[in-house]
């Protein structure tokens, strides 16, 4: 019995962990509501499978569907002034592999997929982010889906060239506080990943 009680207060203590600092610079848990105003696609069912929703880019969004809660924040990947250019892909992969580390590995991962950029070197930057992390995915045997920006917009707010603006203002409806348009944008996937997950039920 008392190695039991033992266990069961172990359980407890690392239930009561906070969200590890490598993580997510500023991580926001959200507890899930039953509230008939709610979304209906507010993740609420604790033993749905994790997903994970990414905006790639140097500046990060990211969203987590996680025990019923819908976690979210950005990472930068900044390539610091005597770094080669490839050092910002090398942070992306640990950062995977250390947000697998606290929270599992995905049942699956959502990307938001960019087919025009501002400039060429926009777009090689999202290529290699994209190259990392489909290989990652690979390696893991984690199934991946890009979704276009225009059905990530159109979801969220009704428009497919919603602006920035519009994307913030539809994550704070969900009752989110993101910190910027990509950490919106990731938010918006995760809702929209949940809303094509129950719809096949």
């Amino acid at each position: 019995m008392n190695k039991i009680n033992q266990l069961e207060g172990r359980v407890a203590d690392e239930a009561r962990l906070p969200v590890p600092p490598y993580v997510c610079v500023r991580a926001q848990a959200r507890a899930s509501t039953s509230s008939p105003a709610s979304s209906a696609t507010q993740p609420v069912d604790d033993t749905a499978p994790m997903l994970l929703a990414l905006d790639l880019g140097t500046t990060l969004g990211w969203a987590v569907r996680l025990s019923g809660q819908a976690m979210s924040g950005t990472e930068r990947f900044k390539v610091g002034r005597f770094e080669g250019g490839g050092m910002r892909y090398l942070r992306f992969v640990r950062w995977l592999d250390d947000l697998c580390r606290f929270a599992g590995l995905p049942a699956t991962v959502y990307f938001e997929e960019v087919r025009r950029h501002k400039g060429v070197d926009a777009a090689h930057v999202y290529g290699g982010f994209l190259a990392q992390l489909t290989a990652w995915c690979e390696r893991h045997a984690v199934p991946y889906q890009g979704v276009p920006v225009g059905t990530i917009k159109k979801f969220a707010t009704g428009k497919g060239n919603a602006n920035k603006t519009a994307m913030i203002e539809a994550a704070k409806h969900w009752g989110h506080e993101p910190a910027d348009d990509n950490e919106a944008d990731a938010l918006a996937l995760l809702h929209w990943a949940a809303a094509q997950e129950q719809a096949h039920v």
